[in-house]
């Protein structure tokens, strides 16, 4: 799969049966419809979060295509607050598009994770260098 963001190929990473596209590009990572849910391991909390998300209106960063669909991707207010958190979202529900570390801010911002279950997870997972958990960009 390519990187809706850099069009370069994506890598798909495994942890604890949860499986993700990350680009080592650009760091952005894709949630296939679903993955969320696994990342919780609790599809209360990942419901949750999910019904949080508000469309973004008057947005000047430039849509992305979905990799799976090739449609635009619809953007997405996925936590608010001082500095909201733009992510993509697919118009056909196919998956999430997060860039360099949106998905650990939201985590961090919330309520979702009081235990940092997907916090310490998603270290494991990327945080080769500090990528997403530690950028914040």
């Amino acid at each position: 799969m390519d990187c809706p963001l850099c069009k370069n190929p994506m890598v798909v990473l495994e942890l604890d049966c949860v499986e993700t596209d990350y680009c080592t590009d650009c760091g952005g990572i894709w949630l296939d419809a679903g993955e969320l849910e696994m990342l919780f391991a609790d599809s209360a909390q990942a419901g949750e979060l999910v019904s949080s998300f508000k469309p973004a209106e008057g947005i000047a960063e430039k849509p992305c295509r979905c990799p799976i669909c090739l449609k635009k991707m619809q953007k997405i207010i996925a936590s608010s607050g001082d500095k909201p958190v733009i992510i993509d979202r697919c118009p056909k529900e196919h998956g999430l598009w997060f860039d360099r570390g949106e998905l650990s801010q939201i985590l961090a911002k919330g309520t979702f994770d009081k235990e940092r279950k997907v916090i310490k997870l998603l270290t494991e997972m990327f945080n080769q260098n500090g990528n997403e958990e530690n950028n914040g960009n």
